[in-house]
């Protein structure tokens, strides 16, 4: 229990480390999280995040509504599970439709840096919790 607060409390903290700011560029403010999701989530689960993507028919089940994830979870964002959910830890010998985005990232990583020295463990985290920072920002009020 007290290791499950304080790795949800370290993402917590590490995702605003990494996503909470917006960071600028040329004058205009991107957004890590809204860019990542843009470019991975929106097909399926829509550009609100209310499941309802253009890709959403092709799939075997719905896409989940992204906008309800803390008030099915009693009003407190599961940040752990989304976390895990996007990586898709343990689910490399299991089938789900969902991309694991954990190792699309580490691919992606190899191939933009290449030959220089990088944390491919870093990337891929800030990747995620910029992600999983967004996707707290969607939830209903």
């Amino acid at each position: 229990m007290l290791q499950s607060s304080i790795v949800k409390g370290a993402l917590v903290a590490a995702g605003l480390a990494f996503c909470g700011a917006s960071f600028a560029q040329k004058g205009t403010p991107m957004d890590l999280g809204k860019r990542e999701y843009d470019s991975n989530c929106a097909s399926c689960h829509g550009a609100d995040g209310k499941g309802n993507g253009p890709a959403n028919e092709f799939l075997k089940r719905s896409a989940a509504d992204l906008t309800t994830l803390a008030k099915r979870n009693g009003g407190v964002f599961p940040v752990a599970r989304v976390y895990q959910t996007i990586e898709g830890a343990g689910a490399a010998h299991g089938s789900r439709e969902m991309p694991i985005w954990g190792r699309d990232y580490q691919v992606k990583a190899a191939e933009y840096y290449m030959d220089v020295p990088y944390d491919a463990e870093a990337y891929v985290r800030t990747r995620i919790l910029a992600l999983v920072d967004y996707l707290n920002r969607l939830q209903a009020k």
